[in-house]
């Protein structure tokens, strides 16, 4: 690849930018690429592209350099580096030649066993597919096809009967199709976690940490318009983009939760459905967000292990007996996912329904999510 100096200069001077700051990445770039608005869409992508591939790598980076160097002697090697020549080098650490932090390769081990464990960090370290889920309230997926195979490399999910891969990134928000609300960006395993919630026509549907509504976009065509959902977070600007998607989808039986809104303790125990897509570690989307994995802590997963328990305790409360609740993340690891069904099994009325759902990373593949449901029959039997 040619050098072009002046990307470059913006590469390091975002990486420096970037060591000075505590938010995440992902957000780093955007406001860097907002304030130079004069890189033009090749420039940010060879910005952008170099950033995530450099922090992915970034322990076996410094490994080559001996210590821990500037940006600038980072990038030389990063230029020069080809990881597969160092995957089975026995010579270095294995959390090292897999770039990832000890502690959280040990848990990945640990949870996974050694062969998935390091094939998972390996996978963890290229960047993820671009997936969208059909809006079947407006169109088809056969249709999506039909159009978009004409410009661009697209072919169906596997699992997801809404989902098509992208095999080229594009900007699909200035896509008309986007701006009608034919379909939404979401990886195919989170589009299979919504799909858990078989919520019907009629029916009453609690997101109770719905962010901006991802999972409820996907769920709720299934509804048909009939009966309600509601969507409720504690982070009230995200439910204010909430409210954009469900406009933009055509979704109008749906409304927003805000955090100590007074109908929440009306609606105890009245919904068929409740989805509790937990705060996690992420885990399972490192390759979408690389810099988590150099901020994660066990203290970290430890809070989260107890914030996670204390979020599905007051979801339940919402959950009608004999109504479902779908525990889901989108980790990786048994802390946060068998460990917790173990937990909400002997502490709470519940029973488990049908399969667990858990995928795990792999190239070009759907991220790692988890997800379980539990029946409530036995809140029938405890609240006689």
């Amino acid at each position: 690849m040619t050098k072009i100096p002046y990307r470059e200069h913006h590469l390091l001077n975002l990486l420096e930018s970037y060591d000075n700051q505590e938010i995440p990445l992902d957000l780093c770039i955007h406001h860097y690429f907002k304030e130079n608005r004069s890189l033009g869409s090749k420039d940010r992508a060879y910005v952008a592209e170099n950033i995530y591939g450099m922090v992915r790598w970034l322990a076996l980076i410094d490994y080559l350099a001996k210590g821990k160097p500037d940006w600038p002697t980072r990038l030389k090697i990063w230029e020069e580096l080809d990881p597969e020549d160092y995957r089975n080098d026995s010579s270095i650490p294995a959390h090292v030649r897999l770039s990832f932090p000890k502690t959280l390769y040990n848990l990945f081990v640990e949870s996974m066993g050694r062969e998935t464990g390091e094939d998972v960090c390996w996978a963890c370290n290229f960047p993820a597919p671009t997936t969208v889920r059909t809006n079947t309230l407006k169109t088809t997926r056969q249709h999506l096809l039909d159009l978009w195979q004409k410009e661009y490399e697209v072919v169906p999910c596997e699992k997801s009967a809404e989902g098509i891969r992208f095999l080229k990134k594009i900007n699909f928000f200035q896509l008309p199709e986007f701006q009608s609300g034919y379909f939404e960006v979401q990886d195919e395993g989170s589009q299979l976690l919504a799909g858990m919630v078989k919520a019907e026509p009629g029916q009453k549907v609690l997101d109770y940490c719905s962010g901006s509504g991802g999972k409820t976009l996907a769920f709720a065509p299934s509804m048909d318009g009939k009966g309600q959902i509601y969507l409720h977070d504690i982070r009230t600007h995200i439910l204010t983009e909430a409210k954009r998607r469900l406009k933009r989808a055509g979704i109008q039986n749906a409304q927003i939760l805000l955090p100590e809104d007074p109908k929440m303790k009306k609606l105890k125990k009245s919904f068929d459905w409740v989805l509790v897509d937990a705060p996690c570690s992420g885990t399972g989307t490192l390759r979408r967000n690389p810099d988590m994995k150099w901020k994660f802590s066990e203290e970290m997963l430890s809070r989260l292990v107890g914030q996670q328990r204390s979020i599905f305790e007051k979801a339940l409360s919402f959950v009608k007996p004999g109504g479902k609740i779908v525990y889901g993340t989108c980790s990786i690891l048994k802390q946060e996912n068998q460990d917790q069904v173990d937990h909400f099994l002997k502490t709470y009325p519940i029973e488990l329904q049908g399969d667990i759902f858990q995928s795990l990373p792999k190239r070009e593949k759907m991220d790692g999510l988890f997800g379980a449901c539990f029946h409530a029959s036995s809140l029938i039997k405890s609240s006689q």
